[in-house]
């Protein structure tokens, strides 16, 4: 499913939704992972409908699923904290000077950037770690302890990925229907 191509948008059009939207995802972030500090640490897992959703508590010191939090402390800097920092650095490039982007997609790399960069944020003032304290799943099929930059992250990367497919070519001509 390809979306239809916007007309090209103002220069400031594009920041100000960019800005926007990196503020809001990186407020909603930080705000409920304040809260989820203030109210979670320390507490037992809260559960809801049915135990289909819970709050818990929990601080990664990896990246997705946990994934490198093993690593020693000198590595997981250099990949979480510097490399990631790069990364931002020049996904936030894109997104501000990339005149080409539609409306959808600057929203969407937005989101990425946002989440992201909330998470980065985590690290420098949490010893590495990243706030985590939503959970999913029925019985024992679960995903992971996440948060809300987690979610603005996924979101970001799937809207970008749908709205970036290039259109499929035409069926080529019949061969009958072939100018010679």
């Amino acid at each position: 499913m390809t979306l239809p191509p916007s007309k090209k948008q103002s220069p400031w059009v594009r920041l100000l939704l960019a800005a926007a939207v990196l503020a809001g995802s990186v407020g909603c972030d930080q705000a409920t992972k304040y809260v989820a500090m203030g109210q979670l640490r320390g507490t037992p897992p809260q559960s809801y409908l049915g135990d289909t959703f819970r709050f818990v508590y929990a601080e990664n010191p990896g990246a997705f699923l946990g994934l490198g939090g093993a690593l020693p402390g000198t590595v997981q800097f250099w990949a979480f904290v510097v490399a990631v920092g790069v990364f931002l650095f020049f996904a936030l490039g894109y997104l501000v000077f990339n005149v080409r982007l539609t409306r959808v997609q600057t929203a969407a790399l937005a989101l990425l950037v946002g989440g992201g960069l909330s998470n980065w944020v985590d690290r420098l003032v949490n010893d590495g770690r990243v706030v985590d304290f939503m959970n999913l799943g029925i019985g024992s099929l679960r995903t992971g302890i996440f948060n809300v930059a987690d979610l603005a992250i996924m979101a970001g990367a799937g809207l970008f990925a749908l709205t970036s497919r290039k259109p499929t070519a035409a069926s080529p001509p019949e061969p009958g229907n072939a100018a010679t």
